[in-house]
Parts: C-alpha cells; sequence; structure tokens
C-alpha cells in the first residue's frame, strides 16, 4: 500500500519557515518521497507499517500545520493518471522488493 501525506504549513514568519523545513525534512527521513509540492507518498508493506508512520506524522506535527493522510492500495496507486504539459520527470513506481520490517 502507499500512504499518501498532503499538508498546508505556513510559512509567513521565520519560525514558521523552520518548522515547515523541519517537517518536510522529518518526513524525508521517514522514507517519504516529495511526488508534489506539499504531496509526499511512502511505500508501506503492510497497514500495521502505514500506522507507524501515521503516528510519527502526528508526532512531529508543527502546531499550525494540517496534514492529510490517505492510505491506496498498490493497484490504485498504479492505475493514477498523470497529466503534465510538458515531461519533467519519470512516475514513481512500485519498490520491486518486498520490505521485510
Amino acid at each position: 500500500m502507499w500512504l499518501v501525506a498532503m499538508f498546508d504549513l505556513p510559512t509567513d514568519t521565520p519560525e514558521a519557515r523552520k518548522d515547515y523545513a523541519a517537517f518536510r525534512k522529518k518526513l524525508m527521513s521517514c522514507g517519504f518521497h516529495m511526488m508534489q509540492y506539499s504531496v509526499y507518498t511512502r511505500y508501506c508493506a503492510n497497514e500495521q507499517k502505514a500506522q507507524t508512520h501515521r503516528k510519527r506524522i502526528k508526532a512531529f506535527l508543527p502546531p499550525d500545520g494540517e496534514v492529510r493522510l490517505m492510505s491506496i492500495t498498490d493497484v490504485q496507486f498504479g492505475k493514477m493518471q498523470i497529466f503534465h504539459g510538458k515531461m519533467r520527470r519519470a512516475p514513481e513506481k512500485a519498490p520491486e522488493q518486498v520490505e521485510m520490517f
């Protein structure tokens, strides 16, 4: 399954920008990859793994932030349609190996 994190964080003050950068860095340290601005994805082998990441994100969310988490299956992720005027990079693919932890 894929865990999708979509977030809105304020960036109107230096402290808010620092919180935004720290949140984004923590997301990436948990294995999330940027799909679009403020939309990050991570492959999870099972629901238990996804729940672990949900708890982590909730724990390090800045006080003024909002995050929406959505779980989708690998099949649903694969059916995603991508429209673009100019190709910037290839779409994400499912990992080739199963995670053991």
